[in-house]
Order: C-alpha cells, then structure tokens, then sequence
C-alpha cells in the first residue's frame, strides 16, 4: 500500500495556490505538493556573466539585465517600424532595438525586468541589438537585478506564465524541501559510493542554483535515482531467472562443437570467438544463461548462436530457434540444415501453416528427442508442443518478441538457458534501458570478407537514370527490391505509395519485367508466397513496404531503391540495407530523397556500414523513444534521465542495482526501497515474476 506524507496532500493548499490557481496547475499535471516540488525548471537563463551596462563597448557579444523605462515603436521612411526600449540597470541606461519587430510593443512593459543577449553597435550612440530576451519580472515582482542569478524557466500553461509558477514555488520551496528531507529513496551508503546528493538538495540545487553546475548536479542525482530503479527491477528479474531455479552446467566434450567448426570455410572473426567464450562460460556455469546477442547486419549471430545449440546437443539435451516470420524460421531450417551436414544433429521445423500430419510429425520428433534442434515460431511455444529436454533456447529478432513471450520461453524447459539476438545494433544505454534483465554480447567486427553495399543519395531529378540502372541489373540476372513508407496514397501526405507505385512500374516502367508487391496489410500466407516467389528468382523487382525490414536472404537481391528515404530513421534504412549484399556480386542501396533537411543525416547513412554508429547517430537525431519502435518495446518515459549524456551513470545504477539484489533478493533489509519499487514499477515487476 502506497504511504502517504504531507508532500501528496493537494496543490490547492499550497501558499499562493487556491481553488483557480489549482485547476491551472493541474493542466501542467501538478495536482499535489509533492508534484509542484519535482515540477523543475526546464532550461536556465544564466545571469552569472551578466555584464553592466556602463562597461558596454560597441562591437562586444553581451548579456545585460535591467529595467525598462521607456518604450515606443518608430517608423522609418522605408516603412520600416522599430520596436526600442531603454533598459536600466544600477551603472546606467541604454537603448534597445528590435527592428521590423513592432509587435513587442504589446509584450514588453515599462517597468519590467529583462535579460538580454546580443551586440553592442554604435548608431547615435551605444544601442543594444537583443538576439534573444526573457521577461524574469513584471512591475512590482520581486526579482534580483545583480549578476550571478541564475533564473529558473519553468513549464508553464495558459492563464499562468512561467514567472508566477517561479513566485509560487519559491515561495513554497523551503517548507516542501523540509517534508522532502525524510523521503530520499535511496540509502545514505548508496549515495555516497556513487557521489551524488540527497534528494532535497538535488532539487534545492534545481530550483535555486547558485550556479549552472549545480543545476546539473541536481539533475544528476534525480537522473540516477530514475536510473537506478529501473535497473533494480532488471536485478531482480535476472537474479530469479539466473539464480533461483538452477541451470545445466554444460560440458564441452567437442563432439559435435569441433568438428563443426572445423568443417567451416572460414574463419570466425575476434569478436565472434569472444562472444563464444561469454556464451560458453555461461552455460558451463550452474546458473541459467540469459543473455542478449546482438551484432551488425552480417556480422555471424547465427553462427555464434549454433554453436551454442550444439553445446546443448552435445550433452544430451535439445535447443529451440525461434523466428518473428514463418519465412525466416524456413530459412533458418534449411540453413542449419545445410550447415549441419555430416553432423548427426537432426532439425526439425514447426511452423503454423504446415499441415496437421507435419506438425504431428514434427511435434513427435520433439517429444522423443528426436529432434536436437527445433527451429519454429510461436508455435513452439503453444501448449500441446512438449519437448523432451530442451537445454537452450534461442529467440531470432529480439524486438518482435516482448518480455512476456520471452518468459513463455523460458518456462518450456524450466532449466534452460536463453540467447536473445537482436535484429540491429542498439546503442549501449539503449541495450541496457530495454534489455537490463539479460547480460550483454556484442559481436562488433564483420567478417573481412563480407562485400559493402554502395549506398548513395539522389533526387527526383536523377529518378529516370535509378530506374534505368534497375533494368540494367535486371538484365544481368539480378533482382531488385523498391521500397516505400506507405502502403495506401495518402490525401494528407504527399508520398507515393507502394500499391500506388506497384501499379506504374508494373505497367508503365517495367512492363516486360515480373513484378510483385508485398506489404503489412496482406494476409501471411499471401505475403510470404510473394517473399518465397522472390527468393526462387520467379520476380525480377519487388515493391514493398518495410515488412522486409526482418526478410529472408536472396544473394541474387543487388539492388535496392528506397522512396522517400528522408522518411526513414537510419536505424531502420540500414536494416532494410540489409536485404542486400547478401551474394556473391556488387550491390547497391540508392536513397531517393526530396527534401534537403535531411541530407546531412543521409550523407551520413551512406558513408559507413557500421550499424552502432547509425544507432547512435540515430538516437542523437530522434531520440531514444523512436528508435526501434522503442514506445511499444515497453521503454520507459525519463524526466531526468538523458541515455546519451548518461551512459556512465546508467552503467552506474545497474552495478549498485545487482549488488543490492545480489545480497538482498527480495529487498527484505531495504523495505523502503522495495516500497518505492513497487509503487513506480508494481505492474512491470509483476510481470517479471512470471515464472
């Protein structure tokens, strides 16, 4: 039950609030004390170089404060009209000019306190030219006009500006702060090892910092706290899914594991063998693995991953591969078939649409052992499959599967271990934000003879010569994929759509040519005859959408055209890059792109292949939330927290989160912390405890 404290009673009682004040400080969602306390500034007008008004000299870049004391608009003979303002301060006066800005006349008051940045010129005398302003006080407002001050700008709404939200929490800040003393979260031990402050002090230092650092120390400290709580809830799921129920200790008895890689025509590159060594110091360990694989489009993650099935048939048990698509579960299949050959490791696929004399065919080789590998969907995990020792789970294309399916997968074998890979790299915050709960491998070198895929970015006026060097490629015996953002035109979006676009290619463009269309909105077996049609080289072009984000490998695929790719995160655009470069000759991805404002990031995307520098580029550009579909991947929303910015700090809170649990499970001797936990992330933690 959540405890309630004098910080939760409601704003209206609040000094300065009452009745109206309080249903405008609801629309900013502030509806008790204690969410007017953490309503903090969101930028900060620093004051603390301010220079006097006397020292100005034209040509200096300044920032100056002081009162208006006269104000007027002037027009010139050219039509021209110039707001101006003299500003005052307690060294003396000057004049301010906003040419061709009349309409600050309605905004800018005689008597109110202003911070000003811009250039001292000299026209009839010094003249300020403010290239921004802020209003810190009306007439009458009590307001510091000194340097030094740093000014708080805090999220305001209509019918309440962000100078009284400013008056109203500063003059309630001390008593909130006094009731916010005996409510710090986190232990004192805690804090000291990390080296941030006490929760009052942090938002004393926001509210009302002496200085730009100590707003970001403040900052700091709430962006742990935010931080560190989610990484606990990650300890304590990876403590009960590693710790509480024993694991298989695998031995290594090199039956099946040397001479597979000893069969390989090539040689695994530094990365993957020390990825392999993570994997196999896990699963020689008695605790379960659970472990996040992620790598670069092509970097090896499959082969990695079936060494690691091998382990599990080599002693005695079985492994389980589960694909997002019934396409890519069959491919899957047949690529551990192939390279499996000579091997006595019996595959065996189970997929959905399969008839029911296959499936139970499959389903007994499951139950009997038969099968040492069982590659699949979600249909390996419904009820009526029963496997006879599964050993080791991997999941294909980690973001299509959520934490509940994941725990489904871990309760078919009730020892197993579990490989998740990633479909695309993820940055390292991101990784550890989305993914807490599992330990990490990544796989960040490509093997040396893997060809690049030329990228390049053209315009709609180079769109006849794209379409010539498809037929080109065409014409050698290769195919080639377009891609576009829509399925359906769209009245409010001017963008070609792929249905839209399947049609002109199909009769106007390539009317000698076979061409298919694919997208979202088909049924799956419909969708999957257009992919696997494709793949038997039975269509030259192939018209999507992003559904072949997560595809099958045709080496003959060497080219690919994307549509609108300003529309596209490059996290995405390289996932779709993906689908080429898969064989033997040259390939090519060629980004058609009508605006401008994003040619910086597309340059960008065509000059390297190295996805963890797209990610993180990407999520600089869009932010965390968008990346991936992050939202429907269940990340959560910070106030405080920053991923770029913290990264050290996130490593941080996962660190003191697991030391915590390591000692303390259930949080039995931290019942304040296990109290806090639940009130933030009761539900979410409910859902780790499956299993």
């Amino acid at each position: 039950m959540p405890t309630y404290t004098d910080l939760d009673r409601p704003a209206q009682f609040l000094k300065g609030v009452g009745p109206k004040r309080a249903d405008l400080l609801a629309k900013l969602g502030l509806l008790t004390a204690r969410d007017v306390l953490f309503h903090v500034p969101h930028r900060y007008e620093d004051a603390s170089t301010v220079t006097r008004i006397k020292a100005l000299e034209p040509g200096m870049e300044a920032t100056i404060v002081g009162r208006v004391v006269s104000k007027g608009v002037l027009p010139t003979r050219r039509g021209l009209r110039i707001f101006q303002a003299v500003v005052r301060d307690s060294t003396g006066l000057i004049e301010c000019s906003w040419p061709g800005q009349p309409f600050l006349d309605r905004t800018i008051t005689r008597g109110d306190l202003l911070l000003l940045r811009g250039t001292v010129r000299f026209y009839h005398g010094r003249q300020f030219q403010p290239k921004e302003y802020t209003v810190l006080a009306r007439e009458g407002e009590d307001a510091t006009e000194e340097s030094g001050t740093i000014f708080p700008v805090y999220p305001a709404t209509e019918g309440l500006t962000h100078r009284q939200v400013r008056t109203l929490i500063a003059e309630n800040l001390d008593d909130l702060l006094r009731q916010a003393r005996d409510e710090d979260p986190l232990p004192p031990e805690l804090r000291e090892r990390v080296g941030v402050a006490g929760m009052a002090q942090a938002l004393e230092w926001m509210h009302r910092p002496a200085s730009l650092l100590d707003a970001e120390a403040g900052r700091r400290r709430l962006a742990f706290e935010e931080l560190f709580f989610l990484q606990l809830l990650y300890a304590q799921a990876h403590h009960r899914a590693a710790m509480e129920r024993p694991g298989i200790p695998f031995q290594r008895t090199d039956r099946l594991v040397k001479p597979f890689h000893k069969s390989l025509p090539f040689t695994l590159t530094d990365a993957q063998k020390r990825v392999l060594r993570e994997i196999g110091e896990d699963m020689g360990s008695p605790r379960r693995m659970n472990r996040l694989l992620q790598g670069d489009v092509g970097s090896g993650k499959t082969i990695v991953a079936l060494f690691a099935m091998l382990r599990a048939v080599e002693n005695g048990y079985q492994a389980a591969l589960m694909a997002p698509t019934e396409i890519l579960a069959e491919q899957h299949a047949r690529t551990l078939t192939k390279l499996l050959d000579g091997l006595p490791v019996g595959v065996t696929l189970l997929t959905g649409r399969m008839g029911a004399k296959q499936r139970r065919e499959a389903g007994y080789r499951i139950a009997s052992g038969g099968a040492g590998i069982a590659v699949g969907t979600h249909a390996l995990i419904q009820e009526s499959v029963a496997f006879d020792r599964l050993g080791l789970v991997v999941v294909d294309e980690q973001h299509r599967f959520g934490v509940k399916q994941r725990m489904a997968l871990a309760e078919m074998g009730t020892l197993a271990d579990m490989l998740v890979m990633s479909a695309t790299p993820i940055p390292r915050s991101l990784a550890l934000t989305l993914y807490g709960d599992l330990d990490v491998s990544v796989i960040d070198e490509r093997p040396p003879n893997r060809r690049p895929v030329r990228t390049a970015l053209r315009y709609e006026s180079a769109r006849a010569k794209v379409l010539g060097f498809v037929r080109e490629e065409v014409e050698k015996g290769r195919q080639a994929y377009f891609v576009y953002p829509l399925v359906e035109e769209s009245e409010k979006v001017d963008l070609k759509s792929a249905t839209e676009e399947y049609e002109r290619l199909k009769s106007e463009v390539y009317p000698d040519l076979r061409v298919a269309l694919v997208h979202g909105q088909m049924h799956g077996d419909e969708k999957d005859e257009v992919m696997r049609a494709f793949a038997a080289g039975d269509v030259d072009v192939l018209v999507s959408t992003t559904v072949i984000e997560v595809g099958i490998d045709v080496p003959n695929a060497t080219v690919m055209v994307v549509e609108h790719a300003d529309r596209f995160g490059l996290s995405q655009l390289h996932q779709l890059r993906g689908r080429v470069g898969r064989g033997a000759e040259d390939s090519f991805c060629i980004l058609l792109a009508s605006g401008a404002e994003a040619r910086e990031r597309l340059k960008l995307f065509a000059s390297t292949e190295d996805g963890f520098r797209i990610a993180e580029y990407d999520m600089r550009q869009r932010g965390y939330g968008d990346l991936f579909g992050a939202r429907q991947t269940g990340l959560p929303g910070f106030r405080f927290a920053d991923l770029e910015k913290d990264m050290v700090l996130l490593g941080r809170a996962q660190t003191e989160a697991r030391r915590i649990v390591d000692a303390d499970p259930e949080l039995e001797r931290h019942p304040l912390l296990r109290r806090v936990l639940e009130e933030r992330y009761g539900e979410r933690a409910r859902m780790y405890h499956v299993g």
